[in-house]
């Protein structure tokens, strides 16, 4: 066990970094939908963007 965790370190280590960074991009997506932002695009130009700025916030 041990010798196949030292054969596959670089691998395992690149699978958590991966991983670690998909998390946090979903996690900040998440936060800027929550806060009415706009998760998606990339300036606030987009119809569904101008209409959740035109709304009142809940």
């Amino acid at each position: 066990m041990l010798q196949w965790l030292a054969a596959n370190a670089a691998t395992i280590l690149i699978s958590i970094a991966l991983a670690s960074l998909f998390v946090l991009a979903v996690r900040n997506m998440r936060k800027a939908r929550k806060s009415g932002g706009c998760a998606g695009c990339g300036g606030g130009m987009c119809s569904h963007c101008s209409q959740a700025a035109q709304s009142p916030k809940r």
